[in-house]
């Protein structure tokens, strides 16, 4: 079982940043990816960006590409996401999550390859 918990959220405005946290807790991700989806009131849950929590390889979508930025400090089972310049499109709840086992570049994209996920946390971005 694995609980993943959310931190960092909050309203800024346009090209601002902020730093979302993820801490995870009972199990190791020696062999795993963590990614980072969003929703948007009345839209589907949308892929953002993963990480290799073993190799620390990176991908992200084309929307977030260039200015979000994902590491993770595995010490302390805990991922980050930078966003930098920030959009009102990039307003959302933004959530972590933790799949059951190694996904491919396909896979790691779709919100139902993923078992665990944190509680969310609302990022908002005025104009």
């Amino acid at each position: 079982q694995v609980q993943l918990v959310e931190s960092g959220g909050g309203l800024v405005q346009a090209g601002g940043s902020l730093r979302l946290s993820c801490e995870a807790s009972g199990r190791t991700f020696s062999s795993y990816v963590m990614g980072w989806f969003r929703q948007a009131p009345g839209k589907e849950r949308e892929f953002v960006a993963a990480i290799s929590w073993a190799g620390g390889s990176t991908y992200y979508a084309d929307s977030v590409k260039g200015r979000f930025t994902l590491s993770r400090e595995r010490a302390k089972n805990t991922g980050f996401l930078q966003m930098n310049s920030l959009k009102p499109e990039d307003t959302a709840v933004y959530y972590c999550a933790a799949p059951p086992l190694t996904l491919t570049m396909a896979t790691m994209q779709v919100p139902s390859s993923y078992r665990y996920w944190g509680q969310g946390t609302q990022v908002t971005v005025s104009s």
